[in-house]
C-alpha cells in the first residue's frame, strides 16, 4: 500500500514536470536523512552554499533523526545529530529513565578535496559519528558530477555505510589490519581513530534529478548498508535501492518523502537559512547631511549641546565628550548602536564637521567600552570636507583617515560632555536548556534576570545579577553522581541543586578595569563571580591594534558556593587560571581560533580549543573541546568536555540597530573535568573594536 502511494506521488510529480516551463538551475544540494548534503541514506560530494544552516527532522518506524547542519566554510561541512532509536529504551532501569527511548549523539564532518571542473567531479571525504558511541560511525569518499538537470554521485563507504561489503576494502592491500573493524559500541565522547577506513567496504551512489518544475527534486540511490547489525535490531532490507522526492517550500523549507529498503517510508522536513544572506531591516535615522556652518575659534555652548545630543541619538555614542586642544577636535564615547564601527565614526565626523571651529584641522573620534579607551580614528578635516562636498568627476581622492592608539587629552582647552549614568539597570528573560539527558530529551529552565551596575569611579564598577526561577523540569534529574562514578570533585555536576533555588544572586562583584599601555588592558575582580563560585581574580590582555592576534592570562582563587544557601560557601577551594592565545587567520574569512592552557576547577590541567566563524550577517557559530589529564574512567560518560554555540546579533530581529547579541549553547553532557570559572567581563570581548575591519 505504501509503495502505491509513493509511486503515485512520483508519477504526479513527473507529469507536472512535463507540463512545466523549461529547465531552470537547481536550488543547490539538499539534505540527506542523517543530515548533510547528500541523497537519502548516502552522502554526496557536494557542499552547500557557504553559510548555509539547516535544521533537519526525519522519521520512520525505527528511527527519528534530528540534526543541525552548518556549512562553516566553503570547503567544510559540519553536522550535529541526535538519533532517537524508537525500538530501544534509554535504560533497562525504568526508575532511572522511565519510558524514554534511546538517544544517540553524533558529530559529522565533511571536507571537500576539490571542486567540480569540466572533467573532474566535486569530491569530498567525510567522517560520520566520530567521538560518539559508534552506532553509526562511517568514513566515506564521494564524488558528484552534474549533467544538465541530473547530478550523479558515486562513493565508497566504510563502517555503517559499508556494512554490506559489496567490494573489497582497498586498504587491505596496505595491511591486513584494515580488513577488520571493531564494531563494539564505545562510550560517548571517545575517539576511535584506529578504526577509520577499516572493515567491510561498499560502493554506493545515485542520482538527484532537478525537475523542470523547480521546487521539486527526485532522488534514486543504491546504498551500501545491509542493516544486518543495526542498533534498532536486524532490519529487513528487501532492496538496497531507495527512491524519494524533495519539495522546496519557498526559500526556507524542504519537505521530504522517500521509500527505503524496499519496505519503509521515511518522512522529513528541513528548515533552512543562510547566515551570510541574513540582512538587517531597520528604520534608522538618516545620516547627517553635509551643511557646514563654520564657527569662531572657540566652541559655542549651544552648538556643542546640540552636537552632544546628536552624538547619542544619531551616531550612537553614549556619554559623548567633545573637547578642543591645539588644532584638534576630540570626541570620545561608547558606541552602543552600530555593529559596523565605521558607521558610527562616519556619523560622528559629519556631526562635528558641520559646526567646526575655524582653527581645527584634525578630528579624533575615540571609541570606548566600559570606560576603556580602545581606538582613535584620526581624520583630516580638509579631506573630509572635500569628500562630503564631492569631487569633480575623475578627480576623486581617498579620504585621509587612519586608526591609531586611543588619544584622549587630559588637559583640553575646552570641553563639554554628557555624564554617563553611574547607575544602570536592566532585565531580560532567560532560557537555560540542555538536550539528550537520560531522564528527558529536553531539560529547561525559564526565568527572569535583573541586573544593576554602579560606577564608583571611571575604573571601579560594582555589579550584580538577581535571577528569579519561573519554571523548570530539572527536578526530573534522579541521580546526584555523574555516570561512571567520577572521582573528581563535584565542581559542576550539582547543577540540579543550584537551579532548584527559586531566587538567587548569580553575580555580585566589584571590578577594576584600566588601560595599562598601548595594547595592554587589565582587570581585577572579586565577589560572587557566578552561580556556583565566588572569589577573587584578575586578567591581563595584550591586543595590538588592527592585528589578527592577541594573548591574555587570567588567574582566580575561588570557593564553591553552597547550593542549599547560596549566600554561604561550601568547603571546596581551588586556584585556577589560563594562558590564552587568540588568532584570526588571514586565509579563513571570519574565523577565530582560541587556545587556552591552564588549570581547571577540578584541579585538572589541560588545554581548551575553541574555533568559531563569524558570517557576513554577524551570526557566529563555534565549537570548543577541552582535554585534560583526567582519565576517561574518572571523567565519566562523554570522556572530555565539548560544546557548540551560536551567537546571534539581535539587530537582525529588531526594527532599530543595536549591538546586543543572544547566545545559544549546546553542551551534550555536563561533567566535572575541564571546567572553567565564569566571569562577568572578558577583556577580549570588551576590546573587539581593536580588531581589523570588524563588523
Amino acid at each position: 500500500m505504501k509503495t502505491k502511494y509513493l509511486l503515485s506521488l512520483i508519477a504526479l510529480s513527473v507529469a507536472s514536470a512535463c507540463q512545466a516551463a523549461s529547465y531552470t538551475e537547481p536550488l543547490g544540494p539538499s539534505q540527506m536523512d542523517m543530515g548533510g548534503a547528500g541523497l537519502l541514506q548516502t552522502p554526496s560530494g557536494r557542499m552547500a552554499k557557504d553559510g548555509e544552516f539547516s535544521l533537519n527532522y526525519r522519521d520512520n518506524d525505527q528511527y527519528r533523526f534530528y540534526s543541525v547542519n552548518v556549512q562553516l566554510l566553503p570547503w567544510l561541512e559540519s553536522t550535529i545529530r541526535y538519533t532517537d532509536v524508537r525500538t530501544r529504551l534509554y535504560s533497562s532501569n525504568e526508575n532511572f529513565s522511565g519510558d524514554q527511548t534511546y538517544k544517540d549523539k553524533g558529530i559529522d564532518l565533511k571536507l571537500r578535496l576539490w571542486e567540480e571542473g569540466y572533467w573532474l567531479p566535486e569530491t569530498s571525504v567525510g567522517i560520520r559519528d566520530f567521538g560518539g558511541t559508534g552506532l553509526f560511525d562511517s568514513e566515506f569518499i564521494a564524488a558528484s558530477k552534474a549533467w544538465g538537470p541530473l547530478d550523479f554521485t558515486l562513493g565508497l563507504g566504510w563502517g555503517y555505510l559499508g556494512n554490506s561489503g559489496n567490494v573489497k576494502n582497498p586498504f587491505c592491500e596496505v595491511s591486513d589490519g584494515y580488513c577488520t573493524r571493531n564494531n563494539a559500541h564505545r562510550s560517548a565522547g571517545s575517539f576511535n581513530t584506529g578504526d577509520f577506513f577499516h572493515g567491510p567496504t561498499s560502493l554506493f551512489g545515485g542520482v538527484e534529478y532537478q525537475t523542470p518544475w523547480q521546487p521539486l527534486r527526485l532522488k534514486l540511490e543504491y546504498e551500501g548498508n545491509d542493516y544486518e547489525g543495526d542498533f534498532a535490531g536486524r532490519l529487513k532490507q528487501d532492496s538496497p535501492v531507495n527512491v524519494g522526492a524533495v519539495y522546496r517550500v519557498g526559500k526556507w523549507a524542504d519537505v521530504n518523502l522517500s521509500y527505503e529498503r524496499g519496505n519503509t517510508m521515511m518522512f522529513g522536513v528541513t528548515l533552512r537559512t543562510n547566515f551570510n544572506d541574513l540582512t538587517q531591516q531597520h528604520r534608522d535615522s538618516e545620516k547627517p547631511a553635509y551643511a557646514p556652518q563654520p564657527q569662531s575659534d572657540m566652541l559655542q555652548h549651544q552648538v556643542v549641546a546640540q552636537q552632544l545630543t546628536d552624538m547619542d541619538s544619531n551616531a550612537g555614542f553614549n556619554a559623548p565628550h567633545i573637547q578642543v586642544k591645539d588644532r584638534t577636535l576630540y570626541m570620545t564615547g561608547e558606541q552602543y548602536k552600530y555593529r559596523d564601527d565605521n558607521e558610527g565614526v562616519d556619523r560622528a565626523n559629519r556631526i562635528l564637521v558641520n559646526n567646526l571651529p575655524a582653527n581645527v584641522d584634525t578630528l579624533k573620534v575615540t571609541q570606548t567600552r566600559q570606560n576603556l579607551p580602545l581606538v582613535t580614528t584620526e581624520t583630516d578635516v580638509k579631506s573630509l570636507q572635500d569628500t562630503l562636498a564631492g569631487y569633480p568627476l575623475g578627480h576623486e581622492q581617498p579620504l585621509k583617515q587612519r586608526r591609531t592608539e586611543p588619544d584622549v587629552p587630559k588637559n583640553a582647552e575646552q570641553g563639554y560632555y554628557i555624564d554617563r549614568d553611574r547607575l544602570q539597570l536592566g532585565w531580560a528573560p532567560v532560557l537555560n536548556q540542555s538536550f539528550g539527558g537520560p531522564e528527558a530529551f529536553y531539560m529547561y529552565q525559564i526565568g527572569v534576570e535583573g541586573t544593576a551596575s554602579y560606577w564608583l569611579t571611571d575604573h571601579w564598577v560594582t555589579s550584580g545579577t538577581l535571577f528569579g526561577n519561573i519554571v523548570n523540569n530539572y527536578d526530573r534529574f534522579n541521580f546526584t553522581a555523574p555516570p561512571g562514578d567520577s572521582h573528581l570533585p563535584r565542581v559542576r555536576t550539582r547543577i540540579r541543586e543550584y537551579v532548584q533555588n527559586d531566587v538567587y544572586i548569580s553575580n555580585l562583584q566589584t571590578t577594576y578595569m584600566d588601560r595599562l599601555g598601548d595594547g595592554w588592558y587589565g582587570q581585577l575582580y572579586g565577589g560572587y563571580l557566578e552561580m556556583m563560585y565566588g572569589g577573587v581574580g584578575g586578567e591581563v590582555l595584550y591586543r595590538p591594534l588592527d592585528k589578527n592576534w592577541a594573548v591574555g592570562i587570567d588567574g582566580n582563587y575561588v570557593k564553591q558556593r553552597d547550593w542549599d544557601n547560596m549566600m554561604q560557601f561550601a568547603d571546596y577551594t581551588v586556584a585556577t587560571g589560563n594562558l590564552t592565545g587568540y588568532w584570526r587567520p588571514d586565509f579563513m574569512d571570519g574565523v577565530l581560533v582560541k587556545a587556552s592552557v591552564g588549570r581547571y576547577l577540578a584541579k585538572d590541567k589541560g588545554v581548551t580549543f575553541d574555533v568559531s566563524r563569524r558570517f557576513d550577517s554577524g551570526v557566529t557559530a563555534g565549537a570548543f573541546a577541552t582535554f585534560t589529564n583526567v582519565s576517561k574512567e574518572d571523567y565519566g560518560e562523554g570522556s572530555f568536555t565539548k560544546g557548540f554555540y551560536l551567537s546571534i546579533p539581535l539587530d537582525l530581529l529588531t526594527p532599530t540597530p543595536n549591538r546586543t547579541r543572544a547566545q545559544l549553547n549546546w553542551i551534550p553532557l555536563t561533567r566535572d573535568g575541564g571546567q572553567m570559572v565564569g566571569r562577568k567581563y572578558y577583556l577580549y570581548g570588551l576590546t573587539d573594536e581593536r580588531s581589523p575591519a570588524l563588523q
